[in-house]
This record gives C-alpha cells, structure tokens and sequence, in this order.
C-alpha cells in the first residue's frame, strides 16, 4: 500500500459553496494511485465539508438558504459573539455538516456520483483562505 499527503489553501468569496472537485482529482491523478480512498479534511471550525449535486446551482443557494433559517445570525441567541454575529452560527452551521469526508478512488479517479462534486461550504460573510489536508491511501 502507497500514502500521499498533501495540504492546499482553497481562497473563498464569502458564504456559500466553493467546488473543489477539479483540484482534488488533479492531486489523486499525479498519484498514480488507481485504487484507494481519499480523506479530505478541512482545518478550520466556520466551513466545513459537503459532496453536494453540480448540475443545478439552485440545489447550493437552496442548501445555504436553508441552514441559514435553521441557524440565524442573531447576537441574542450566542454568548459567543466577540467575532462577528456570523461567528458563532458559522461555527454551529460546521457542527450539522462535516470537517472530514472520505470519498473512494477507483481507477484512479474519484468515485463520485455522475451529479456529485466535493464543496467547500464557508459559513462566514468574509472571504477566508480555508486550509485542505488531503490523505490518500492505496496501490
């Protein structure tokens, strides 16, 4: 069995989901591994991790649309409101999603769904560079 490991910045525009698909499986490609399982895990406690539909855009806004009515940004709600009044449903909205998915290669690609890509879902208002950690393992 071969291990890769990799660390990469995704820049985001703010709230919302950022596909990183193309990325990942340009990384699992130059690895050369065609059997195996990918660990993608985020480094931060505001964003968090989804494999969401990439065919109709509305699927991402209606996703965002619906956690933020499940966790508003009211300072009343929090005690922790020191960093902003996105902050700490930022943090709650990461808590209902994953810091880690494990997506499976085979033949040397990802294994997602023909509908499917991996997001970057950022749950501040600001910009933010979020750090991936990639683990790869397999032959």
């Amino acid at each position: 069995m071969r291990q890769a490991t990799h660390r990469f910045t995704v820049r985001t525009r703010g709230a919302g989901l950022h596909d990183v698909t193309r990325e990942l499986r340009g990384w699992v490609d130059r690895q050369k591994i065609t059997t195996g399982l990918l660990t993608i895990f985020i480094r931060h406690t505001s964003a968090s991790l989804v494999v969401q539909e990439n065919a109709d855009p509305d699927v991402l806004r209606d996703l965002d649309t619906f956690l933020r009515r499940l966790v508003p940004e009211d300072d009343r709600l929090y005690r922790h409101t020191a960093e902003g009044p996105d902050d700490m449903p930022a943090h709650i909205r990461a808590a209902l999603t994953a810091t880690s998915l494990a997506v499976p290669v085979v033949d040397g690609d990802l294994a997602l769904g023909t509908w499917q890509a991996v997001y970057v879902f950022e749950h501040r208002a600001s910009p933010h560079g979020r750090e991936l950690v990639l683990h790869l393992a397999g032959e």
